[in-house]
């Protein structure tokens, strides 16, 4: 194969005369074929030829030239059969050109306005990006056009069911953190949620990661769509206080079949937090912490934290020692068990001077309670002081900051794209 240049675009390429390996002419171009890969770039297997009324498909394997002024194939005929896209095919003027995809570096939707193509050993790859609309009225070298961006540093959302399993496994929004993740769900369209949702799905502790985040609104109208058993398959793997926020959500009618359907020791945990109002510790707190004997030692309550993989890592940056009633006795950090002699038992290490909240006291004092005492966590405790629940620091801090505050729009006055 010959070609011209080393670099293409896409909107050059788009509509040019497509010939034959005589010169004949053929059609137009309407589209370029890729499959898109996890680990490189989507290379072009195709071309959708427009020839009359009918789009037809070529094979890049018979493409002789490509150019902005020359489109030349190395045959003399092609199957005129109505071109039907096949699993894993992505087309990239109908897919990604003028649609919505994910900046992944900033976390941001963005718009494609062209798609750079690069010469490959074996043909042709998608390379590149412009994500800035053109401007028509050229003002100098300030008004420049933008120079495309790496493919890989976006996600395209390209909303063909079809393709919707080759992409759950190629796509990358796995790999950002699922604040970010839920942050994006919630700006997107619905098929752009169903796309996004499928990659996170292929994961089920992210999903659970990912709706743990999600804002009430968003986790609502998501679970709407799931049956009970896909949603207590998702609140089975979330901590329990949020699956508890998140049942509480759901029509009246579906709390119970929901709950039921949760595993057990989940919907022992659930059940015991939804008697507490959402207001109060007992509905900020979660039931997973960690209390040994005080008669424990350090090296216990070390191999206690290996063992518990299970508890979520913001349990374990407090251990709590009970007295021989099983009431709570006192308090030590993980560091301060790390550093301990392994044969010191707990109660030469924790302090018996433990602040703690009560299931009923208001989040207002809770949280005050915790920024005057500078904790971590914050034991809840029963009337007969037995520990019943922990309130870590990130769910006082999602209770304390106002709502608006945790979804502040992205600022987009520098990308000179639309969302």
């Amino acid at each position: 194969m010959t070609v011209a240049t080393a670099t293409l675009s896409l909107s050059a390429l788009l509509r040019q005369p497509v010939t034959d390996s005589d010169g004949r002419r053929m059609g137009a171009l309407a589209d370029l074929i890729v499959h898109l890969r996890h680990d490189g770039y989507p290379r072009v297997t195709g071309l959708v030829l427009a020839v009359g009324s009918a789009r037809v498909f070529v094979s890049a394997a018979d493409l002789a030239a490509l150019a902005p002024e020359r489109v030349q194939l190395a045959v003399s005929s092609v199957d005129v059969r109505e071109f039907r896209r096949r699993e894993g095919e992505v087309l990239l003027s109908e897919d990604v050109l003028g649609h919505r995809l994910i900046d992944l570096s900033r976390v941001a939707f963005v718009k494609a306005y062209d798609v750079q193509l690069t010469q490959v050993l074996d043909g042709w790859a998608a390379t590149g990006l412009d994500v800035h609309r053109r401007r028509w009225l050229s003002l100098g070298p300030r008004h420049a056009a933008h120079p495309p961006r790496d493919w890989k540093d976006f996600e395209p959302l390209i909303g063909h069911a079809e393709s919707a399993q080759v992409r759950a496994v190629t796509g990358r929004i796995p790999e950002l953190k699922p604040a970010q993740i839920a942050d994006i769900i919630e700006e997107a369209t619905g098929d752009e949620q169903d796309e996004l949702l499928a990659q996170v799905h292929e994961d089920p502790e992210l999903e659970a990661d990912v709706f743990e985040e999600l804002d009430e609104n968003s986790k609502s109208g998501l679970f709407r769509d799931r049956s009970d058993a896909e949603v207590a398959e998702v609140l089975g793997r979330m901590q329990a206080d949020d699956a508890a926020d998140a049942l509480m959500d759901l029509p009246q009618e579906r709390r119970s079949p929901v709950l039921q359907a949760l595993p057990e020791p989940q919907r022992t945990r659930v059940h015991r937090l939804l008697g507490y109002h959402d207001l109060t510790a007992g509905g900020l707190m979660g039931t997973d912490f960690l209390a040994l004997p005080a008669t424990a030692t350090a090296a216990d309550a070390l191999a206690a934290v290996g063992a518990a993989n299970t508890l979520q890592p913001q349990a374990l940056v407090m251990l709590y020692t009970l007295a021989p009633d099983g009431t709570l006795d006192g308090a030590l950090s993980l560091p301060q068990a790390v550093q301990a002699d392994p044969s010191q038992t707990l109660a030469e290490l924790a302090d018996t001077d433990v602040v703690v909240a009560s299931p009923g006291d208001d989040v207002i004092d809770v949280t005050t309670r915790m920024a005057d005492f500078n904790l971590l966590a914050l034991p809840v405790v029963s009337e007969g002081r037995r520990l019943i629940g922990v309130i870590t620091v990130d769910d006082a801090l999602e209770a304390a900051i106002p709502e608006d505050w945790s979804r502040r729009e992205t600022d987009h006055h520098d990308t000179g794209s639309e969302p």
